[in-house]
């Protein structure tokens, strides 16, 4: 559901959403897949004409994607195939007066896959290359789950380029992704360009005032993200794993925070090891941000501009990253000694920032190039010329975006 925005896929379409509601009549069809979520649905009501939201539970609908195996299709199209939600969107269709359709991540796409909807301008929003996100998977896991991670990438693969194919327009988040499905996908590359996330910088600034959340003495390092999704986890458990414990025999002072929503177990351990804290949900995640000396982004398997990335460096504070975790950013040229994905350099440069060798100036340059880059109001240019459907509209996103 795209709202709260309060994690990176849920930022993204609230963005759209935004920029959608003010100059259309918009019909919304989403799940809800965290209970909380439901009490955010008269906010949603407030942006859209109508909004549809069924609630799911992500177990049972693990179960059902199972399907996908007899079927001999991608997993992620039975996990998401809803038979009230696809009744909804064929009343709406037929009812309303409506000519644009835009979908967010692929799968949804199977609600509009129908030759009836031919006439209808169908716009495909990816985000990312899932079907190469599962292939990484693959890469980091053991029989049978490679397996299954494998098949997935392919089978989704398939269906990724049958729907852009399909579709007048595609878009990604980066022009990297977009460059990546070009080549996996050379029969649609003229109907595929990006348009990249944003910041709310007037939200993330670093000029208001936060209250210190940490106890004093401590030089914090921050993770902040979801902490039951995968990538977030191999991230930090790598961090903990490799790079923290040289930190902290060197900077005794040194504080790993991990902070975000709905732990794993795998998360919970890590506050076993000496010097890193695990918070779990909290209120506001700017003053963790404020108040902490760096923030970390390890990320080995990352699709897209980070989140937490953007956030960062809106708040002023300097970001040690791997190359994965800085895909499609502008970053300014002294970001550069910042990124590495080697642990004895990660470790270094932290130990470096904490002791003060590296010049916090640099986290006023992040936000400054974000400010300057990174706006959410510069996806509508890009977003109207898809929707509205000029015959030179490829041109024209890549040179808005």
């Amino acid at each position: 559901m795209p709202y709260p925005p309060n994690k990176g896929d849920k930022i993204r379409s609230f963005n759209l959403l935004k920029q959608l509601s003010t100059r259309y009549r918009v019909y919304l069809g989403t799940f809800i897949d965290d209970p909380d979520d439901a009490r955010h649905v008269p906010a949603l009501r407030k942006m859209c004409h109508e909004v549809r939201a069924e609630v799911i539970s992500p177990r049972l609908r693990k179960l059902l994607s199972a399907r996908g195996l007899l079927r001999g299709e991608a997993l992620s199209l039975p996990y998401y195939r809803h038979r009230r939600l696809a009744a909804w969107v064929r009343h709406t269709l037929a009812s309303n007066p409506i000519d644009r359709v835009l979908i967010f991540s692929s799968p949804m796409a199977q609600y509009v896959w129908d030759e009836r909807y031919a006439p209808l301008r169908r716009i495909a929003d990816f985000v990312d290359v899932d079907s190469e996100k599962w292939r990484q998977y693959s890469d980091k896991q053991h029989w049978p789950m490679t397996w299954l991670y494998r098949r997935e990438g392919e089978k989704l693969l398939g269906f990724e380029r049958k729907l852009a194919a399909h579709f007048d327009a595609s878009f990604f988040v980066t022009s990297e992704e977009a460059e990546l499905f070009r080549r996996l996908a050379p029969e649609v590359s003229e109907r595929v360009s990006f348009i990249p996330n944003g910041v709310d910088t007037e939200f993330f600034s670093p000029s208001r005032h936060y209250d210190n959340p940490y106890p004093n003495g401590e030089l914090v390092l921050v993770f902040t993200g979801a902490m039951d999704y995968w990538a977030n986890i191999d991230a930090v458990a790598w961090f903990a794993r490799e790079v923290f414990p040289m930190v902290f025999s060197q900077v005794p002072q040194a504080r790993l925070y991990v902070v975000g929503a709905r732990p794993t177990e795998q998360v919970h351990r890590l506050a076993r090891q000496k010097g890193i804290r695990v918070t779990g949900t909290v209120r506001d995640i700017r003053p963790y941000l404020a108040h902490a000396q760096l923030a970390v982004a390890p990320l080995r398997v990352a699709r897209g501009v980070q989140n937490k990335v953007l956030e960062a460096m809106a708040m002023a504070i300097p970001v040690l990253a791997t190359p994965a975790a800085m895909e499609g950013l502008q970053a300014p040229r002294d970001f550069q000694d910042l990124i590495t994905d080697e642990p004895e350099e990660f470790a270094a440069r932290a130990v470096k920032l904490l002791s003060g060798g590296i010049p916090r100036e640099l986290g006023r340059k992040g936000r400054e190039s974000v400010v300057a880059n990174c706006s959410w109001d510069r996806m509508w240019q890009p977003l109207k010329i898809l929707l509205n459907g000029a015959d030179d509209w490829t041109g024209g996103l890549r040179r808005s975006a």
